[in-house]
C-alpha cells in the first residue's frame, strides 16, 4: 500500500480533480508527473509545464515511490 496520505507535498480531496492526488495547493495530479516521466519527459521540464508545482513536491513523491518499493518484500 502507498499510504499517499503520509506525504505532506500531496493532497486529496473529492472537489478538486474529482478527487484524484494532487500537487498540494494545485490543481495538478500526482499521476501528471509519472506519465510525463514515463512518456519522456525530464523533471525540469514538468517543473516547466506545471509551474504551481515544486521541485520539493517532486522530490517527496519519487522519494515515496523509492522508499515504498525499497520496503516491498
Amino acid at each position: 500500500m502507498k499510504q499517499w496520505e503520509t506525504v505532506e507535498a500531496i493532497e486529496q480531496n473529492p472537489e478538486i480533480v474529482s478527487g484524484a492526488w494532487v500537487f498540494k495547493g494545485t490543481r495538478v495530479p500526482v499521476a501528471a508527473l509519472f506519465q510525463n516521466l514515463k512518456d519522456g519527459a525530464t523533471i525540469d521540464e514538468f517543473l516547466a509545464w506545471f509551474p504551481g508545482v515544486e521541485r520539493a513536491q517532486v522530490e517527496a513523491v519519487l522519494d515515496h515511490e523509492l522508499n515504498t518499493l525499497a520496503t516491498v518484500n
